[in-house]
This record gives structure tokens, sequence and C-alpha cells, in this order.
């Protein structure tokens, strides 16, 4: 029995320090455009989007979490039941990039140390070349490699600006196929 028949939803998280542009991915990826400006996200925001991939229908649910210290212990009931996720930093903000194994901590404590399928995404490509001291592609491919060795999975760096749309689509497309093959090798087993 395939996964088109086990597994219909899958729960998507956006997680990374606040001001990463998880909200604007997810707006940008759902057709809602990009908003200059800055709202902070409490809590978490939710959204749903209907898809078909390799002609089965999928419901993925979009968890945005908000990124600020403060509100740890209101996301972590928003972990239980990840399918996979979108590891997000800022391009411009090493600091973003530094944290990003604390997020992956978090993550594993608050969905039953499950590793899941991860996306890692460099947001705000288009403000690359007037950054002081941008991450490096090089520095962030190595790190999903670093990834991929740790957590069994291929865990894919892509670039995306939720300003200009680039690589948008493809990062939710990539989690998404990520965790249908995840799926599919845990019902054949």
């Amino acid at each position: 029995m395939g996964i088109g028949q086990q597994r219909k939803i899958f729960k998507v998280t956006l997680l990374g320090d606040g001001a990463v542009g998880k909200t604007s991915l997810r707006k940008t990826y759902l057709g809602e455009g990009f908003e200059s400006g800055y709202s902070m996200t409490i809590g978490a925001d939710f959204a749903v989007k209907r898809l078909k991939i390799d002609n089965n229908d999928f419901v993925a649910q979009i968890w945005d979490l908000a990124g600020q210290q403060r509100f740890s212990a209101v996301r972590e009931v928003y972990y239980r039941g990840t399918s996979g996720c979108l590891l997000v930093f800022d391009i411009t903000r090493r600091a973003s990039f530094e944290n990003i194994p604390s997020w992956i901590a978090e993550l594993l404590k608050n969905n039953y140390n499950r590793v899941v399928p991860i996306v890692l995404l460099g947001n705000k490509s288009d403000l690359r070349s007037s950054a002081k001291d941008p991450v490096l592609r090089e520095q962030a491919e190595e790190y999903g490699r670093s990834l991929s060795e740790w957590s069994g999975f291929s865990v894919p760096y892509i670039e995306t600006s939720a300003k200009t749309g680039e690589n948008v689509d493809e990062s939710f497309k990539t989690l998404l196929k990520n965790i249908v093959v995840f799926y599919e090798r845990l019902y054949n087993k």
C-alpha cells in the first residue's frame, strides 16, 4: 500500500530566527505576494495548500512558527506531528545561520525526537551583494551535507528570495517530495 492511500496530510513547519523571512516565504508560496516591512508572527500562523505530487493529491499544512526566543514555550505545541521542515536563515545575518543547530534541537525535543525531512533555506538572496558579511553558498552547502550525514536524509540547500520569488516554489516542492519519499519508504518496509 503506497503513500497515496496512507498519508495525505503533511505538516510542514518553517523554523528560524525572527525576521529571516519565514512569513514572506509562506505568503509568496501561497500566491499572496511579498510585503515590505516586518510584522512579527506571534506564536504561530497556519495555512493550507492543496497540491498534486506524482498524480496523488495531498494537503500541506504550513505552520509558520514565531522566531523570537520569548515565544519558545508557545512554540512547543506546534512542533508535534511535523512531517518535514524548512530551516530558514537570512543570508545577510550570519547569527541566524549559526542558530540553526538550536532550531534542530528544539524540533527534536518537541517532535518526539523524530528526525524528519529538512530543506535548509538561505533567504534574502537578493540582498547578498549589499551585505557586510553574508553567509557564503559554500558554507551553507557544507552544512547541508553535514546535516545529511547526521539525519540519514538528503538535506538540500536552496537560496531563496521571498521578495523576487526566486526558488520559493522549488523549496516547498523539494521538501514535499522528500516527505513523500520518506513516507513511501516508511509504509513500504
